[in-house]
């Protein structure tokens, strides 16, 4: 492991979530990578969501819960630009070796990645209320 990689393990922390001998690679790559650096990245997250809806969804703060959580939904399934903005902030944290895992499978991989990103946002759409406000 080079000293990127390494310093990239070490940064991003411990695994979140279980992997045992059943857990599939998918799975595995899901707990081990994907997980902390959603964590890690998180306030980006929030920052690129806040910055995407002031610059594409002003009435975003007029809408109902349920409303919100659909333009969430949209915003990442459906925004191919700001999807790989997104994908961007999660694939520069991997190592060498999980990228080689993740251009095996990257479907597969982006469709686990962007559905939790999508759950991770909507369960905290009381943040982008509070930055609508500052």
């Amino acid at each position: 492991m080079n000293e990127r990689d390494t310093f990239l393990s070490e940064f991003r922390g411990q695994t979140i979530g279980s992997v045992t001998t059943q857990s599939t690679t998918e799975e595995s790559f899901q707990n081990e990578v994907l997980r902390p650096i959603l964590k890690l990245q998180n306030d980006l997250f929030v920052a690129s969501f806040t910055n995407y809806i002031s610059k594409n969804k002003a009435d975003f703060y007029s809408h109902s819960l349920d409303k919100k959580q659909s333009i969430i939904e949209n915003a990442i399934q459906k925004d191919i630009k700001f999807r790989n903005v997104l994908k961007g902030m999660v694939i520069g944290l991997f190592t060498s070796d999980e990228y080689a895992i993740y251009t095996k499978n990257s479907s597969n991989i982006n469709k686990r990645m962007m559905s939790m990103l999508v759950e991770r946002l909507k369960s905290q759409l009381q943040l982008f209320e509070i930055k609508k406000s500052n």
